[in-house]
C-alpha cells in the first residue's frame, strides 16, 4: 500500500466524513444504504487518487457521490411509491427538462446571484455560511468573531434583502405588510378597509 495516498485520503478525504453522510441522509430516500454509497463514494475517490490526486479534494469527494447517487437511480428506473429524496441537492439534469424550464432556471439563478452581490458584506458571508456551507450557527459566529444572536440577525436581514431584491422593489414587504383588503376609491388609489 501506498502510505502516502492513505495519508492525503486521510488528510483530504476522510475529514469530510460528516458533511458527506449529511449530503447523503437528504439525496437519498434509503437510509438503510448511506453506509454502502459513503464506502463506494470513498472507494471510487481512493482508487482515482492513486491514478491521479484531485486538485479540489473536497469537491471531488461530493461529485462523485452525487454521480454514485444518479447511477443508482438510473439503475432503479422502476417506478416506486419511495420518494426519491431531494433531488435538488444533486444538482442532477434531467433529460426530461425543455429548453424554456433551463432558460427559467437560468434566469432564476442570475437574478439570485445579482440579489446576493447586492448585499452588505458581512450579511452575504454570514448568509453564505449558514445558508449555503450549512455550517451550524455557533460554528460561523465562531469563525467570524460574532454573537450567535449576530448570526441570527444577519440571516434574517439577509434573507428579507434577498427576497426584496429578487422580488422586486419591496413587493414581499408589501404582500406582508398588512392583511386588510385595499379597494380603490374611484380615482384610481389603493385604500386599506378593515372588515
Amino acid at each position: 500500500m501506498d502510505d502516502s495516498l492513505d495519508d492525503w485520503f486521510a488528510r483530504e478525504i476522510l475529514v469530510h466524513e460528516g458533511a458527506l453522510v449529511a449530503f447523503l441522509h437528504r439525496a437519498w430516500p434509503n437510509r438503510a444504504e448511506i453506509h454502502d454509497l459513503r464506502q463506494e463514494a470513498y472507494v471510487r475517490v481512493y482508487e482515482a487518487a492513486g491514478k491521479s490526486r484531485p486538485t479540489a479534494p473536497r469537491a471531488f469527494l461530493f461529485t462523485t457521490a452525487r454521480h454514485l447517487i444518479t447511477d443508482r437511480l438510473r439503475r432503479g428506473r422502476v417506478v416506486s411509491i419511495e420518494p426519491v429524496g431531494d433531488l435538488e441537492a444533486l444538482n442532477v439534469l434531467i433529460d426530461e427538462v425543455s429548453p424554456e424550464r433551463r432558460l427559467d432556471a437560468h434566469q432564476i439563478l442570475h437574478r439570485l446571484a445579482a440579489a446576493f452581490d447586492r448585499l452588505p458584506p458581512r450579511c452575504r458571508e454570514v448568509v453564505w455560511l449558514r445558508r449555503v456551507e450549512e455550517l451550524p450557527q455557533k460554528e460561523v459566529a465562531a469563525r467570524l468573531g460574532i454573537s450567535e444572536k449576530t448570526v441570527e440577525k444577519q440571516v434574517a436581514k439577509g434573507v428579507r434583502l434577498l427576497a426584496e431584491h429578487f422580488y422586486g422593489n419591496g413587493q414581499a414587504r408589501r404582500a406582508t405588510r398588512s392583511s386588510v383588503p385595499e379597494t380603490e376609491d374611484g380615482k384610481g388609489h389603493r385604500q386599506q378597509h378593515p372588515d
